[in-house]
């Protein structure tokens, strides 16, 4: 469970570095709750489709690899998931929009898709 998880945590940071949307889209359930990192709430797979095709115009980048990711198997077939999240704009990397993300994965008859996605800015002392 855990390796399949952690490749689905590669292919999301794959897919937004190449500005690949329906690609992101793709690793959410149909049905899926997406919250941004603003507090939009993205509900289903082609609203997050849409709004990321948008944002992946803009040059924001994904950080690779980091911290690992804490999965907690809730059932067999799903698994909270909480991990890190940094990016850089135009190749310069922004503490400030450093995140914890908070998501459920589950096991879906074509393999392991989120069903839900929290994005909340690191609060700093």
């Amino acid at each position: 469970m855990s390796a399949e998880i952690v490749r689905l945590l590669e292919r999301m940071t794959e897919t937004w570095n190449a500005g690949d949307a329906a690609g992101y889209a793709g690793l959410f359930t149909e049905d899926a709750d997406y919250i941004t990192f603003f507090g939009l709430h993205l509900k289903g797979r082609q609203a997050i489709e849409d709004a990321h095709r948008q944002l992946f115009r803009t040059p924001i980048k994904l950080a690779e690899g980091g911290a690992q990711p804490r999965i907690r198997p809730l059932a067999a077939d799903v698994a909270l998931v909480v991990t890190r999240g940094g990016s850089s704009v135009d190749g310069v990397p922004d503490p400030s929009r450093d995140s914890v993300i908070t998501l459920t994965a589950v096991r879906a008859p074509d393999g392991w898709r989120f069903a839900s996605f929290q994005n909340t800015r690191v609060s700093r002392p």
